[in-house]
Formats: C-alpha cells, structure tokens, sequence
C-alpha cells in the first residue's frame, strides 16, 4: 500500500463512518458533520481550550469552528463558560454527562453502513469490524499528535 492508497482508504471509511452516524431530527445543519468530529476530538484532547486555539491547532477557519462549537453545544456535547481569567472569552469542555444526542451517536454501531458499502448483509461484517477495531488500537489520536509534531 502506498501513501496515496491509504489516502483513499481513510477517506472511504470517513464516508461510512459519515454514513453510520444517526441524523434523524437533525434537519438541516449549517456545518458538516467532518468538521464537528474533528472540533469535538480537539476538545476532548484539549478541553478548556478557546475557539481560536481549537483553530489553531485543527486547521480548521475559526468561523467552521463556531459553527461545530454552537451545534456541539445544542447537542449537549459541551459546554462554554467564560474564562476566569479574561471573561471577555469562553473556553470549552466536554459536557459534564452525557446527553441524549450524544448517547445514541456513541450506541450507533457501524455494521448496516459498513453493510452498505461491502453491499452484504450486515450480519456478515463482523470480520470487518473486528479487524478494523485492531486497527484502532495502533492508530490511536497521539498517532496524529506525532505525525503534526515532526513537521
């Protein structure tokens, strides 16, 4: 497998993993759901963090991150409170219990999207699912930590 393979084999999963993600009632969103994993992510490795620093160090526009923050907060994802040190700012942390949203997007399994994409029944994923939760366990988010932090 070279770079560009396992380019495309991250973005095929990114899809079914977009794909596996529950959206009923959810209506219309102004941001994507890419951009709401990846500021929900920071902010569980970061929390008490500020939008501008979740910015920073995703890469993402500050106006992306705002947007995934106001949603995060309407799930009852996380929480903003102004910062006690420059009340003029907020800072950011995962909400204290886990709320509704956020406990069927945690129950949802992957197998009927997976299913989908293997064009199977999704009682025939589990090989799949098992070797992908392998992966996990060695392509954990400090992978991405060391890859950033060598540039």
């Amino acid at each position: 497998m070279d770079g560009v393979e396992l380019f495309l084999l991250g973005r095929t999963l990114m899809k079914i993993g977009e794909e596996a993600l529950p959206t009923a009632g959810l209506g219309d969103q102004p941001t994507n759901v890419r951009s709401v994993l990846i500021v929900v992510s920071d902010i569980r490795a970061h929390p008490g963090s500020a939008v501008g620093e979740i910015a920073a160090r995703t890469g993402l526009p500050q106006s992306a991150v705002s947007a995934a923050v106001s949603r995060l907060r309407t799930a009852g994802a996380i929480v903003a409170e102004p910062d006690p040190r420059d009340r003029r700012r907020l800072v950011i942390q995962p909400a204290p219990t886990v709320s509704d949203r956020v406990g069927e997007v945690r129950s949802t399994t992957i197998d009927t999207a997976l299913a989908k994409a293997l064009d199977t029944d999704p009682g025939n994923v589990a090989d799949v699912v098992d070797l992908l939760e392998r992966l996990a366990t060695y392509l954990t988010p400090e992978a991405l930590t060391r890859l950033r932090d060598e540039k």
